[in-house]
């Protein structure tokens, strides 16, 4: 009979055909026992008594999949209980009674032993060009909890997300590419669950490789696979949102649940205390390179194992420090970018934390794409009527080619957003001029207090028909400029329902229906989600075309005019005293052409059209507006007030 090694690689639980090898990086602690756990949760202990450079390793045979597990150390002679930073599935949701200590660490989900095999059924990547993107933020519960038409079982579950009746509507929304909230095994914030509140966004990881079992029915590594399969199946690309900045153990008194225990090195510290770099107590240190190596294997798990087909990096300027300071040169872009998993796979990042010099909007590496807060401070204010905004908020609309340089996309392209999950969805932004965050429990002191909101002349709900009509235009121009600025537009699915969160612009913790979408539809909210799939097939068909033709070698071949509304170019001058101007481009010499008239003020604008080459203009959209297509024009168009249309030219049609 065969005696089995046990190897410290790869770590983690490992199975083969007659058991399991189980590897742990452990320097910290050299007594710590792999403990496997029986139905009635007795467990039987075993010592790692094999290391290599700080890795501890066992094999033990005839262990299946579904082998519950985890590993033991002696804490003041107390038996505490540590979870496999390697673990690719939990057999419960993460919960506990705070104060936590070592004798409730051994009350915690165990760790399950997971069959990689799945039947991925020959479905394709959908492989989206960037400059096709349009992200939908998705949060897994919160998208389908309310919504009635999903079965009771799936709703507020991975599957919901792949129910008919939600495929049905990415559909009808023209939805390709998903942006979904983190669903890595999350715990909450000690001071939530003090609170009976639970942390829902799942910006706090407790384990980087296991899918969150609070939105499976049973199995959640099979369900989660399930999910992307169909909607690759369906033409959907899915991009997951990852936190490797920081973990759930929070600073100096919050809870060991792993790492903290295992090695001391993975987290950066200044003299005894943790860096607090991320605002959550602790900051990852991806300069050691234990904590790179879990990250990068993190990856490439999701990627083979899952196959999404990108990530987006919660405060991603934390990956690139070298202590203090930040480097695009930094040890995990430059392991990324060698990777052959990795170096094909979408990255965006959010460029910024809260550490010395966190904000780097414009500094990551080739190949990552940014989310861009300028466009969204700047449209804000714009469109709010705020003076002054108007030559960046052509910069922003023209692709922030100050930050992006358009040689670069589209691999460098922007990815723009008016609304993010932190801060208020659109239709809040339309409908209060504060923050109402009273339901978070810390007297509304949480939350962004720079909005850029308007109420329009009521603070949240109204019948006013005025102010609910100026709240649907400016909707619309949010929308508008957002889908037509060269980049990559980030919306949040919670907007395409008109959905409100009461004013809450910190709505982490609420697992309720300030969260949940509300599927029940108005005329208004039916209205404005069947003209922003309009939009985006608009977009698709006139505005793809131009940020391909200016983007690389062929950038400096096309036609930028910013005119007067008498179609006379603008002046320096110009820049400073107009608030309607006209924005007009062409595709190399003689290709299509549009013309964007924003109006900016509150009075009707009459605009001067194009007319050099006898065009007559289709108009593709116009927020004034509240219909798709409105037909064709030459000579002059009277705009409306605070509103911008988009017209089309080609010498074909």
């Amino acid at each position: 009979m065969t005696q089995h090694q046990s190897s410290p690689y790869p770590l983690g639980a490992t199975l083969d055909a007659q058991g399991c090898n189980f590897s742990i990086h452990a320097p910290d602690c050299p007594n710590i026992q792999l403990a496997l756990f029986d139905d009635n949760n007795h467990c039987t202990l075993f010592p790692l008594t094999q290391e290599y450079a700080g890795i501890r390793h066992i094999y033990v045979p005839d262990i299946m999949a579904g082998q519950r597990y985890g590993y033991v150390i002696k804490h003041d002679e107390q038996s505490h209980y540590l979870s496999d930073p390697y673990a690719k599935a939990l057999d419960s949701s993460l919960h506990y009674v705070p104060p936590f200590n070592t004798e409730k660490s051994l009350d915690l989900p165990r760790c399950v032993v997971t069959d990689d095999r799945f039947d991925w059924q020959d479905t394709e990547l959908p492989r989206i060009p960037r400059e096709e993107m349009v992200l939908f933020e998705t949060h897994v519960k919160g998208s389908t909890q309310l919504n009635h038409q999903v079965p009771s079982e799936h709703r507020g579950k991975y599957l919901g997300l792949i129910s008919p009746e939600m495929l049905e509507f990415y559909q009808q929304q023209n939805i390709s590419s998903i942006q979904l909230l983190p669903v890595a095994a999350c715990m909450h914030e000690p001071h939530l669950l003090q609170m009976d509140k639970v942390n829902y966004w799942g910006y706090n990881p407790y384990v980087f490789m296991a899918p969150d079992p609070r939105y499976a029915n049973n199995d959640a590594v099979t369900e989660l696979k399930t999910t992307i399969r169909e909607l690759h199946r369906h033409g959907i690309e899915v991009i997951l949102d990852v936190v490797y900045n920081h973990t759930a153990e929070g600073g100096d008194n919050g809870p060991v649940f792993n790492l903290k225990a295992l090695d001391s090195k993975f987290y950066l510290r200044h003299g005894e205390y943790y860096a607090n770099f991320t605002g959550c107590g602790n900051t990852v240190d991806l300069n050691y390179q234990p904590a790179l190596n879990l990250v990068m294997d993190t990856l490439r798990y999701w990627v083979q194992e899952f196959k999404v087909d990108g990530f987006r990096f919660d405060l991603a300027a934390t990956l690139g420090r070298n202590g203090d300071n930040f480097n695009r040169e930094a040890a995990f872009f430059r392991a990324v970018a060698q990777d052959p998993v990795l170096k094909q796979t979408k990255l965006i990042a959010e460029p910024w934390d809260i550490g010395p010099n966190g904000y780097q909007v414009g500094n990551f590496p080739f190949g990552w794409n940014e989310c861009n807060d300028r466009l969204r401070d700047i449209t804000r204010s714009f469109w709010r009527g705020d003076q002054g905004y108007l030559k960046e908020f052509a910069t922003r609309l023209m692709g922030s080619r100050d930050l992006y340089s358009a040689a670069n996309w589209p691999y460098k392209l922007t990815v723009n957003y008016i609304t993010y999950h932190d801060g208020f969805t659109m239709q809040d932004l339309v409908s209060y001029k504060h923050k109402h965050n009273e339901a978070n429990g810390e007297q509304n002191r949480d939350g962004h207090g720079d909005n850029r909101s308007d109420n329009y002349g009521a603070e949240g709900e109204t019948d006013n028909p005025v102010v609910l009509a100026t709240r649907e235009k400016q909707k619309r121009n949010f929308m508008a400029t957002l889908l037509f600025s060269f980049g990559i537009p980030h919306i949040l699915t919670a907007d395409v329902l008109s959905h409100s969160q009461r004013g809450n612009n910190n709505a982490y913790c609420q697992d309720n229906e300030i969260s949940w979408l509300s599927w029940e539809m108005t005329g208004a909210k039916d209205h404005f989600k069947q003209w922003l799939a309009d939009m985006l097939a608009a977009r698709q068909k006139y505005m793809v075309p131009f940020i391909r033709a200016f983007s690389g070698e062929k950038r400096n071949d096309n036609r930028i005019f910013w005119s007067r509304v008498d179609g006379k170019l603008m002046s320096m001058e110009d820049w400073n005293q107009l608030s309607s101007v006209a924005l007009h481009i062409g595709i190399g010499e003689e290709g299509d052409e549009m013309v964007y008239l924003i109006n900016q003020t509150k009075a009707p604008a009459r605009f001067s059209l194009p007319k050099d080459k006898g065009q007559i203009w289709k108009t593709i959209c116009d927020t004034h507006i509240a219909e798709s297509e409105v037909g064709h024009a030459e000579g002059e168009i009277l705009q409306a007030p605070m509103s911008m249309a988009i017209l089309h030219y080609s010498r074909d049609s």
